[in-house]
């Protein structure tokens, strides 16, 4: 294949047969040719004759093994697959109690294999490998106060310089919660590429939390209305947890409300706000779309550079 031409959603032909043709999207195609020499950068081979390739297709070849059709708002190109890689994901998740955020988190993790960081989590941990940051948060622990937020802060920070985070991307589970935490974390340049926020209504919040009950035995977390036990015996054994009534989560939707306020203020353009109040799979197709989104703009931005070096 001698070159490429890809003009505004008008498939052109290749300089030699078999031909392949692309189609781009009108909104993000360029209005004018851009004309590629393929030669020993794109040493892939056409599949079909007057194949309509779009954006995200692979093209599997030969000696570069394959390469990926690539639209940008300047140009239109087929890059190396290796240039089209997507970037690690940066990702911040935020919702209230009962706002379904664990379950989410464990989609987004499935799909994505993005390292799943909670403060929570990650606090206890380091008590229990006692870590030097974990000693220092044991001692406030153990006193019924909070952690300071500089411990929490480079406990979030050593998390994520760790390689599985670095490679893989990461998910930054219900923090920060405050503005002072944000703003340390962008003390640090950490700052994420995309705040996804649950959104459900604190009546429905209300009723899944006062609902909630926990097979001791087990380990399961049930709810009366909406996930109810399976058996009589299972029933008689639940428990509740002692905040789970209608007033202390009134008071902590009030307090989460009031600093959420504070941390979307840090990330303005940055967030994809969701309706929480639907089915787990119909709130992660949104997510996901809102992931897509993100790798999109972002692999547009890596072939724009790519192609600009050329």
């Amino acid at each position: 294949m001698a070159g490429l031409s890809i003009v505004n959603n008008v498939p052109l032909q290749s300089n030699r047969a078999p031909s392949v043709s692309f189609s781009c999207s009108p909104i993000l195609a360029t209005s004018s040719p851009c004309c590629f020499s393929a030669g020993a950068a794109l040493p892939f081979r056409e599949s079909s004759r007057n194949q309509v390739l779009r954006i995200g297709d692979v093209i599997r070849g030969n000696r570069a093994g394959r390469a990926k059709v690539v639209c940008t708002r300047k140009r239109g190109a087929v890059i190396p697959m290796a240039m089209a890689k997507r970037q690690p994901l940066k990702i911040m998740i935020s919702g209230a109690p009962a706002s379904g955020k664990g379950t989410q988190c464990e989609l987004i993790v499935k799909k994505y294999g993005l390292a799943h960081i909670a403060a929570g989590d990650l606090l206890r941990a380091e008590v229990a490998l006692g870590t030097e940051n974990g000693i220092r948060a044991k001692e406030y622990m153990e006193k019924g106060s909070l952690v300071p937020n500089d411990i929490v802060v480079m406990m979030v920070k050593e998390r994520l310089t760790q390689q599985d985070a670095q490679e893989n991307g990461w998910l930054l589970d219900g923090y920060p919660r405050s503005l002072s935490q944000a703003a340390a974390l962008d003390s640090l340049g950490i700052r994420p590429d995309l705040f996804i926020l649950l959104d459900v209504p604190d009546e429905i919040l209300v009723e899944r939390v006062v609902g909630r009950r926990l097979d001791p035995v087990t380990g399961k977390i049930y709810h009366l209305k909406y996930s109810p036990p399976e058996t009589e015996e299972i029933a008689r054994r639940l428990t509740q947890r002692f905040d789970d009534t209608e007033e202390k989560v009134t008071l902590r939707l009030k307090t989460h409300h009031k600093n959420l306020e504070d941390v979307l203020s840090n990330y303005t353009n940055l967030i994809w706000k969701v309706d929480g109040n639907r089915p787990k799979e119909q709130v992660f197709a949104e997510i996901d779309a809102a992931i897509a989104e993100l790798e999109r703009k972002q692999t547009e931005v890596k072939a724009e550079a790519a192609m600009g070096g050329n």
